[in-house]
């Protein structure tokens, strides 16, 4: 049997990593700032985190969420200290596109509406509801075009405005920073507005987080360099350092009720210990503030570079737009100068990498990438 062929590969295999770099299986070193899509959020074989995965997987794996699993009670605990929704609801469950989906249909049962806005350049996941708000026509077959979406340019509060003020929309889904997107960031004052648009035509604001979450942008949230509050916020990627997590954050105003929504791997033993580990990492070894501070570097040195149209992001979330196009650099960066990289389109470069890394880490990114240019 042959693997069904999706993804356009470079011919690397990774076999192991160790803090902000990985491994070949020729033993070459790389610098990784991607941290396999923006997953890796405390380091490759973190010793706490290796510790807390080998010792629950000798416990118990995993049981199903018929039953008591305390884990999942003291991870809510310390997520709603760590990032300020401490009066928030938990809802776990495994990948970035199950949480999006999960979040409109809570939206849709709150309400009883079924328009949803989104944004012109958004990326919310590949299933059958996520999809359909992603602002990528390619990827939504026949059978999600169905649900009822506009689309709108980011930061264009007054068409927000209208289209909200007929009372007809479920939710309004944003990314935090719009990651495939091109690294776009919404402004302090659209956000700002939006809260208040949403609350005042009861509609249901959900922040995607995926990307732009836990720490990424110098904030556990990068929606809270706005100082507002979403009614639900969904979070992946750097949850769990590479073990498929998800999760939504649920305002006191939503009631649950028994089978709308539902799991069978969310929120299993294992998955929860793992996520228990980040969170103690991230906090005893300030990773949020190593965020702000080397990315703030970082930033202020590409956009020394006069090859670099526009540098933009928070923290270690950096889109370098690019005047020509970044196949070929991208390509000198992995090849030559062994560093990983991502991209958005075909002139962005977009730098992920984990929180953890030290300023002469990004030293020698920016040498590197002299190199190249």
């Amino acid at each position: 049997m042959n693997l069904f062929d999706v993804y356009p590969l470079f011919p690397i295999e990774i076999t192991s990593g160790k803090g902000c770099k990985v491994y070949d299986s020729e033993g070459q070193e790389y610098l990784d700032l991607y941290g396999g899509h923006a997953v890796i959020s405390v380091g490759h074989a973190h010793p706490v985190y290796v510790k807390a995965i080998s010792e629950q997987v000798a416990k118990l794996g995993f049981y199903s969420n018929s039953v008591i699993n305390s884990l999942q009670a003291k991870f809510a605990d310390e997520l709603g200290k760590i990032c300020g929704y401490d009066d928030y609801s938990l809802f776990l469950v495994n990948s970035g596109a199950e949480a999006n989906e999960n979040a409109l249909k809570l939206a849709s049962f709150h309400n009883g509406k079924n328009k949803i806005l989104s944004f012109k350049k958004s990326f919310h996941g590949r299933t059958s509801a996520a999809v359909r708000v992603t602002d990528i026509p390619k990827y939504v077959a026949p059978v999600n075009a169905g649900l009822e979406v506009t689309f709108v340019e980011l930061n264009d509060i007054e068409t927000v405005r209208k289209e909200l003020s007929t009372g007809e929309y479920s939710s309004v889904i944003i990314e935090g920073i719009q990651g495939i997107g091109g690294i776009m960031v919404p402004e302090d004052s659209f956000m700002v507005e939006l809260r208040q648009i949403c609350t005042e035509t009861k509609t249901v604001l959900i922040l995607d987080e995926i990307q732009s979450g836990y720490g990424r942008s110098g904030k556990f949230f990068a929606h809270q360099y706005a100082g507002i509050k979403a009614d639900i916020i969904t979070v992946a990627k750097g949850i769990c350092n590479g073990f498929p997590m998800s999760g939504m954050l649920i305002s006191p105003e939503f009631t649950p009720i028994y089978g709308q929504l539902g799991t069978t791997f969310g929120g299993n033993h294992l998955a929860c210990a793992g996520a228990l580990a980040v969170l103690d990492i991230i906090k005893s070894e300030n990773l949020i503030e190593n965020a702000a501070k080397v990315g703030e570097y970082l930033i202020n040195e590409l956009k020394k570079f006069p090859q670099i149209k526009e540098v933009r992001g928070r923290g270690l979330m950096i889109g370098m737009e690019f005047t020509d196009e970044i196949k070929e650099i991208r390509r000198n960066l992995l090849f030559d100068q062994k560093v990983f990289t991502g991209v958005a389109g075909t002139h962005t470069i977009r730098l992920l990498p984990p929180l953890a890394l030290s300023m002469a880490e990004a030293q020698d990114f920016i040498n590197r990438l002299k190199k190249v240019l």
